[in-house]
């Protein structure tokens, strides 16, 4: 990122200008610019056009019909269209010509084509069937959530989606074949789980004689019927989509799951990615790429001992306040066990906690003018995670809406277990994956102008999860976090986060077993003996992504202290935040070098 350093002078003005302010420019930076730009729209679109998937994400009803091709031939083909991609910016866009945001997006963009060709030869190391997530059930929650049916053609275009589950799987099994050579295979833990979740996926009606429909043709049913449609029409599609389902869906299903079976018999207790060849060197890449930071795993470890000491120091005072009687383990213990902390598990129960969630993000909407300059036009909904899904899913997370507006953004809370979760923590997570958390960030990103879509749809890990985790900070700088048990809800939250910092690094640098490694959550954080399983689990199957959200966070309150300090009564936290937001996603290192324009710009 070198040659960024000299764009800083005027980035500032380019990003806090009003959204579609012309600049004037000289011909030869317009016309180079112009160029570059309609570059970076051309290869989106063309990569978007190749993946029919991705079109329903962006509200694209193109080929409605269809499933991206996940062979390794694509993967293999799209890594020569990113090595022409780079090539061609390379030789035929002069920076020197660029106006200052294009130089910002064609570095961008060069940085990610690189990483991608570097990181290629380690595509196989992931596990694309886990107990979390994976083809098995992005198959329903994408049918269930992203495919809309507004009419007869998209109702047609569901069926023809559930027919092609077949090749989906086909493309599956060999992409699970091929790690299974290089013996890229899960741990033993993950097995019964997926192995579970297949199952969820074709239990009920029509596939049995259970009598309550299964979560696909239910999902199907209902958006049938919600169309102005002839009757007959409507019982040829549920004809239709019943024959998919039996005949294509569950025979996919069952062989995926025999395949699982099969390869359940040679797995292993080995947890970390030290296990793959080349591992250690795999696992530093990951580090590179999750956090855009140099940090070494070392480094990333002693940040997260050190932290949860801070923490922990800070849960004491709390405890100080409340006068409770006991030591931290006593108080955590408490926690975990006292009822008054937790919702009924029951529907009542958990519609309560979905009520509570929508007052606390409906609060703070009431009060964003504090806080933010720009705001998203997207509408925020909370929804429960889907039952298919919710018992292996993660405790809540966010789903950017549609571009075109025809979807909101959606924060899902996981309700499987009100146990899990506490009342304590119902406001930090709802901030974090709401207002001002995820929404705030991913909504508004997508409706910038001035960018191109890469940036505005893309991401960086530890710039969208740090952003996340400093909204659960801010509301208690606005006076929010009222009740102490709420505000230990909040320190239990980032201490999650700073356990991640030693736990990943643990489990894949230091060895750590599965076993070390849940120990380590049990004795150091409040959370039920199932979050610090399922957490650790997800360490496992995702190497390094959980260092995302606190090496984020600590970068933008790093950053913010520092404009504080160096503008005093200057410093406006709108503005700061509007710096932080308008440039879309961004590697920590462009961000900091934003801010230190920010502050140059406003102490001259």
């Amino acid at each position: 990122m070198n040659m960024v350093k000299h764009l800083i002078p005027y980035l500032l003005f380019i990003l806090l200008a009003p959204v579609g302010l012309p600049v004037e420019l000289n011909p030869k930076v317009v016309a180079e610019s112009e160029k570059a730009n309609a570059f970076f729209e051309r290869i989106y679109n063309e990569k978007v056009d190749r993946f029919p998937e991705w079109q329903t994400y962006l509200g694209i009803k193109k080929d409605y019909g269809d499933w991206n091709n996940d062979s390794d031939e694509i993967e293999l083909r799209e890594l020569e269209f990113t090595k022409e991609n780079v090539e061609w910016l390379k030789s035929s866009i002069n920076y020197d010509f660029l106006d200052l945001q294009t130089k910002i997006s064609y570095r961008l963009a060069l940085q990610n084509a690189e990483n991608a060709v570097n990181h290629f030869k380690y595509r196989l190391y992931n596990y694309p069937v886990n107990q979390m997530f994976g083809r098995h059930t992005d198959i329903a929650s994408f049918l269930i959530n992203m495919h809309l049916v507004a009419d007869a053609r998209d109702a047609k275009a569901y069926v023809s989606r559930l027919n092609g589950v077949e090749q989906v799987f086909e493309q599956l099994l060999e992409n699970l074949k091929l790690r299974d050579e290089l013996g890229v295979i899960p741990p033993k833990f993950v097995f019964p789980r997926a192995i579970e979740s297949c199952r969820n996926i074709i239990s009920g009606a029509p596939f049995d004689e259970s009598g309550e429909d299964s979560a696909l043709w239910g999902d199907f049913r209902k958006k049938l019927q919600a169309l102005d449609m002839d009757e007959p029409q409507k019982v040829m599609l549920q004809k239709q989509a019943s024959e998919a389902l039996v005949e294509v869906v569950k025979p996919a299903y069952d062989r995926l799951i025999a395949f699982l079976e099969k390869q359940e018999a040679k797995a292993t207790t080995d947890d970390g990615v030290w296990k793959f060849k080349d591992g250690g060197a795999f696992y530093d890449e990951a580090l590179r790429l999750t956090t855009t930071t140099e940090l070494s795993s070392e480094e990333i470890h002693k940040i997260g001992l050190s932290e949860v000491a801070r923490i922990h120091d800070e849960m004491r005072e709390i405890m100080k306040t409340l006068g409770f009687d006991g030591n931290l383990q006593a108080f955590f213990e408490f926690m975990r066990t006292d009822p008054q902390f937790y919702y009924p598990n029951d529907d009542e129960g958990k519609q309560a906690y979905l009520d509570r969630a929508v007052a606390v993000i409906d609060d703070m909407k009431g009060r964003l003018d504090e806080l933010f300059l720009t705001k998203p036009k997207a509408e925020l909904i909370v929804k429960r995670v889907e039952a298919f899904r919710e018992e292996s899913a993660g405790t809540a997370f966010y789903q950017r809406p549609a571009p075109d507006g025809s979807r909101p953004g959606t924060y899902y809370a996981n309700l499987f277990d009100t146990a899990n979760m506490p009342k304590y923590k119902l406001e930090a997570l709802a901030y974090h994956e709401g207002i001002p958390g995820h929404h705030m960030q991913l909504a508004l990103a997508q409706q910038l102008e001035g960018i191109p879509k890469f940036r505005k749809l893309g991401g960086y890990t530890a710039y969208i999860e740090g952003w996340g985790l400093y909204c659960e900070q801010i509301p208690k700088e606005m006076g929010l976090y009222e009740d102490p048990y709420s505000d230990f809800g909040r320190l239990s939250m980032e201490l999650w986060r700073a356990c991640r910092l030693v736990v990943d690094t643990g489990i894949h640098a230091k060895r750590w077993t599965r076993e070390q490694a849940i120990a380590y959550y049990r004795q150091n954080t409040p959370d039920t003996e199932r979050d610090c399983i399922r957490m650790v689990e997800r360490h496992i199957v995702m190497a390094s992504q959980a260092t995302a959200y606190k090496i984020g966070m600590l970068k933008i309150l790093e950053l913010r202290e520092k404009a504080k300090k160096a503008l005093r009564n200057r410093f406006d936290i709108r503005v700061f935040h509007d710096v932080v937001l308008r440039g879309g996603p961004l590697p920590l290192t462009v961000l900091e070098q934003m801010v230190d324009e920010y502050i140059e710009s406003e102490a001259r």
